[in-house]
């Protein structure tokens, strides 16, 4: 049991210098994601916006070709109202003509709805761009930063983590998934010791019998109060405080 706290102790003292290299990155490491999220956000807006653009062209092509031949039927029509014989065919020709006027209309009335809806279009991209140009250089200069500083750490941090999986192949299965519970739970420490009859990690004090029973090294204990994994100062100090 001894040795199993020594690993737990230890994962936890590594782990600590892994938290502090961390720390060192600052919000970096966020602000560098939130930018590139901002950024696919508007590339995205730009691209959806650059399609729908297309598409209108698109249809806007179709209803001109439609106008064109209702245009040419209108023509077509009208010329053969020189060359009735009856009122049948003279009704029959101005109703066609009646017809295509109104197809003709109502094209130009989606044709120009469309442009109108592609200079939006135009307008919002032209807005956005510069942002997104601002932003991709923001990005530029925090992701440099941050490569500034993890190189500086790099050796170190390296020679940390084999460190780490040499320890963390030591620990149990069972305790080293309560561990990365609670150290996701209590903001990186899973593993106190006691000072001063104390928890290091929320300062509740333990009762005297419960801290003999720690310092037998028997059994596995979890502070009463905040739930993290509790060693007596002897396991503290053999790994080093």
């Amino acid at each position: 049991m001894k040795e199993r706290l020594i690993a737990l102790y230890e994962l936890q003292k590594i782990d600590d210098q892994l938290d502090q290299l961390e720390a060192l990155r600052g919000d970096l490491p966020t602000s560098v994601g939130d930018l590139q999220i901002k950024i696919n956000q508007i590339d995205y807006a730009l691209e959806a916006k650059q399609i729908e653009i297309t598409e209108s062209v698109a249809k806007r092509s179709k209803q001109e070709s439609e106008m064109e031949k209702y245009l040419e039927n209108q023509k077509k029509y009208k010329s053969q109202l020189y060359s009735v014989r009856n009122n049948k065919e003279y009704d029959a020709l101005t109703k066609s003509i009646d017809q295509a006027e109104e197809e003709i209309k109502k094209r130009e009335m989606e044709s120009s709805a469309l442009l109108d809806r592609e200079r939006i279009l135009q307008e919002e991209i032209e807005a956005l761009s510069p942002s997104l140009e601002e932003l991709k250089d923001e990005l530029k200069g925090k992701e440099a930063e941050l490569k500034t500083i993890v190189k500086s750490s790099e050796r170190e941090e390296l020679k940390i983590r084999e460190t780490r999986a040499k320890i963390e192949a030591r620990v149990k299965k069972g305790d080293l998934s309560k561990y990365y519970q609670i150290r996701k739970a209590k903001g990186g420490r899973a593993v106190v010791s006691i000072d001063r009859k104390a928890c290091t990690g929320c300062h509740y004090v333990i009762p005297p019998q419960r801290q003999l029973e720690i310092r037998r090294m028997d059994k596995l204990f979890a502070c009463e109060s905040c739930g993290r994994f509790i060693v007596p100062v002897e396991v503290a100090e053999i790994v080093g405080k």
